[in-house]
């Protein structure tokens, strides 16, 4: 499995962070690694939806549970990547911190290569989550 942690700073209120961090439709505008999502099916706060990652045009099955102002986690149910991705918010002062956590590792025959990816998604959720406070404090 790869662990990935990466946190960031943002100076803007967990109201506005959640805004953005929220509209998980609109995942492709920051995290370049996610190329397009198609959403199956939606209850309650659960997504069920196809997630097609920028690795060879891979699609994915994820299942998202949305916990308002609090947290994001988006567990792999099917496809190359297996694991979960969870975005967390947390208050500091008038500041909020984003916070995503990786415990994934590729499928099959792909499982060789989970520590080659690994430094690839880490820079690529850093790049993201530059880009989200970016758009917020803007």
């Amino acid at each position: 499995m790869a662990i990935i942690d990466v946190e960031i700073e943002i100076n803007a209120s967990i109201d506005k962070v959640w805004d953005v961090v929220s509209d998980i439709d609109n995942e492709p505008k920051f995290w370049k690694g996610t190329k397009e999502v198609r959403n199956i099916s939606k209850e309650e706060n659960t997504v069920k939806r196809e997630v097609t990652i920028a690795f060879r045009d891979q699609k994915c099955l994820q299942e998202v549970k949305i916990y308002p102002k609090e947290k994001i986690e988006a567990r792999f149910t099917k496809g190359i990547i297996d694991g979960e991705k969870i975005v967390s918010l947390s208050a500091k002062e008038d500041k909020t911190i984003l916070s995503t956590h990786w415990d994934i590792k590729l499928t099959g025959m792909m499982g060789m290569f989970t520590g080659m990816i690994k430094k690839h998604i880490k820079s690529g959720t850093e790049q993201a989550m530059q880009s989200i406070k970016e758009e917020i404090e803007r």
